[in-house]
């Protein structure tokens, strides 16, 4: 029988504080090389995983076979759900590109108004609010950093305003990975299910955010034309930011983070469209262009048939009802139905004359009545990682005093649910909205072309994706995160404020909430559990406020200048962002502080 392996967290001389410091070498090791030597990104995720995975074998004492289970759950996570699903959006954004539906919302959108600060709220905030939501991954800043200085913006100016705009829905972005993300991770930690986790995550974010994409409109008209030309706009502004703002909170609360982003993008952009239908403002402003408009602003002169328009925006439309169908009612069912306990039981259930076997499809027993169809949800324990123990599955890894209060198993599973998948729903929208594409005169071979396209686009990015969860994982199971937490709680009552930014810190470094949410958001959650404080409110504020470091992050500052045609001038567009990153971040942490102890009632419940 396989010996029990205890976490401890002082390996090093006994001290927290020194094996806390070694912990972070990982972490560390991958931003010095992202953001100092401008290694690829592929290749510091792999060079921080095998750190990762040698502190833990050799400093943490975690058997050879249970780190290379971890390494590889890790891994096999990154790949499926995560990378599924950006790989399914990311296809599904490409396809319209490659239709031309994406062009035709674009035009329609310069179209709306000459007045360049409400072409700052439609392209900035509300159309790269809704590429967000569907690719993410760098496409909000590069597209509406281009559109507005085809728009005439002087280019950097036209990049910093997308970047800052950004803020208010990378959390959600690409179909809410990042707080898919952190879910799956803490999950385990709480001793809850991945869905349940993820939805109380989606609300307490839901229930942060909302209060700066309010503001955010107003913060980017103020910074392009000032405090009195904003105020000449104020019904747009509040507009863009109230209907966003009211999306937000309500999709994430009671929908999920999968459709935040795009549905309360999509609310927004069409309640300021509808506003300038009634309202204009009373002199329009048109700045001092420093920028000769590009081909994109001859290209707003195309005036598209309404049916056209319509139909453009008829296949965002598509994604939605289908991610709406396949996760919610009896018809997905997945989150109502609990899946069996392990592919082996499953495959035994039928042995000796058992009638009781759990039913994939039905979701239930195949004796009893059933409660409605669903698509097949399987979890089953990680292979190296468990046991047997009294003919079941028992974890090896068992979390130790003071992380937790008494010393109790940490599971280590994995959940294949192919069919109801969210990569997959939106995958399937791709594959409708194609349809009509082809009744409209879109060649069959539009598909095979946008499929290479898209694999050539993100397999490297697959990879960094794969080694990243793998080097959270590892950190997770060996307690070497554990060990950092518990330096960080001697923070004590000031660790909701350092909260946020511990998930600024890991934005700016990684580029990508998602990634510091793999990072850090356990941290923060076992940090939380030993501070006596919520670890859904901890995990949450290192996702909100990880979208304010997003702005001065390396790799998107290089999206946004090479979006504009101003590559070299990164450090430029950096000191313009820079203190709008800090002033937001600091909001945040106040924020935290103020949910932590004085409207602790805002955080939601497991």
């Amino acid at each position: 029988m396989t010996d029990l392996f205890h976490q401890t967290y002082d390996p090093v001389a006994g001290s927290v504080l020194l094996s806390a410091l070694v912990a972070s070498l990982p972490p560390i090791l991958l931003a010095v090389m992202l953001a100092v030597m401008r290694v690829a990104p592929w290749k510091a995720a792999i060079a921080g995983a095998s750190a990762a995975f040698t502190l833990a074998w050799l400093v943490w004492g975690m058997p050879l076979g249970l780190t290379v289970a971890a390494a590889t759950h890790g891994m096999a996570y990154g790949l499926w759900p995560i990378s599924w699903i950006v790989v399914s959006a990311v296809f599904f954004y490409n396809l319209s590109v490659e239709s031309g539906d994406f062009d035709v919302i674009r035009r329609a959108l310069a179209r709306l108004t000459g007045d360049r600060r409400i072409q700052v709220l439609l392209v900035a905030f509300c159309f790269g609010a809704l590429i967000e939501g569907i690719a993410g991954f760098g496409a909000p800043v590069a597209i509406t950093a281009a559109m507005l200085a085809g728009l005439g913006f002087e280019p950097i100016t036209a990049a910093v305003l997308a970047l800052i705009a950004n803020t208010a829905p990378v959390a959600f972005g690409s179909l809410g990975i990042p707080v898919t993300t952190l879910g799956g991770l803490l999950a385990p930690m709480l001793g809850s299910d991945a869905q349940t986790t993820t939805r109380a995550l989606s609300a307490m974010v839901g229930r942060q955010l909302p209060i700066f994409s309010l503001m955010i409109p107003a913060y980017l008209v103020t910074l392009y034309a000032g405090w009195r030309r904003m105020v000449e706009v104020w019904p747009a502004v509040l507009t863009a930011g109230l209907t966003f703002a009211i999306g937000q909170f309500a999709i994430s609360n009671y929908v999920g983070p999968e459709l935040t982003d795009t549905l309360a993008a999509m609310f927004s952009l069409a309640s300021v469209a509808l506003l300038l239908r009634v309202w204009k403002p009373a002199t329009e402003y048109t700045g001092e262009p420093t920028a000769s408009p590009t081909s994109s602003t001859a290209a707003a002169a195309t005036i598209d048939p309404p049916s056209r328009v319509i139909r453009a925006y008829a296949t965002y439309g598509i994604l939605v009802i289908t991610v709406l169908i396949g996760q919610s009612g009896n018809f997905a069912g997945m989150s109502k139905v609990p899946p069996p306990a392990n592919v082996t039981a499953l495959l035994r259930c039928g042995q000796g004359g058992n009638k009781l076997c759990p039913d994939p499809w039905i979701g239930t027993a195949a004796s009893v009545a059933p409660q409605g169809f669903r698509f097949p949800v399987w979890e089953f324990s990680w292979p190296g990682a468990y046991r047997v123990e009294d003919g079941k599955n028992a974890p090896i890894v068992q979390r130790e005093t003071p992380v937790v209060a008494k010393s109790s198993p940490y599971a280590l599973t994995f959940r294949l649910d192919f069919l109801a998948a969210a990569g997959t729903l939106v995958f399937l929208s791709a594959l409708l909205a194609f349809v009509p594409m082809l009744l409209c005169g879109v060649k069959p071979a539009a598909l095979g072309r946008t499929a290479k396209a898209t694999y050539r686009q993100l397999r490297l990015p697959i990879l960094t994706i794969a080694f990243i969860l793998s080097i959270a994982t590892v950190m997770n199971y060996s307690g070497m995160t554990s060990s950092m937490a518990l330096a960080l709680a001697r923070t004590g009552w000031w660790f909701p404020f350092f909260s946020a930014w511990l998930g600024m810190i890991g934005v700016f470094l990684t580029g990508s909430d998602t990634s510091s949410n793999t990072l850090f958001g356990p941290l923060q959650a076992t940090t939380a559990n030993v501070a006596g404080l919520n670890p859904i409110l901890m995990g949450a504020t290192n996702s909100s406020a990880g979208v304010m470091g997003k702005m001065i992050s390396p790799q998107n500052l290089s999206v946004g200048a090479a979006g504009v045609g101003a590559v070299g001038r990164e450090g430029e567009i950096l000191r313009r962002v820079v203190v709008h990153s800090l002033v937001l971040t600091t909001l945040m942490g106040i924020l935290a502080m103020l949910q932590a102890y004085v409207f602790p009632w805002m955080v939601p419940k497991l």
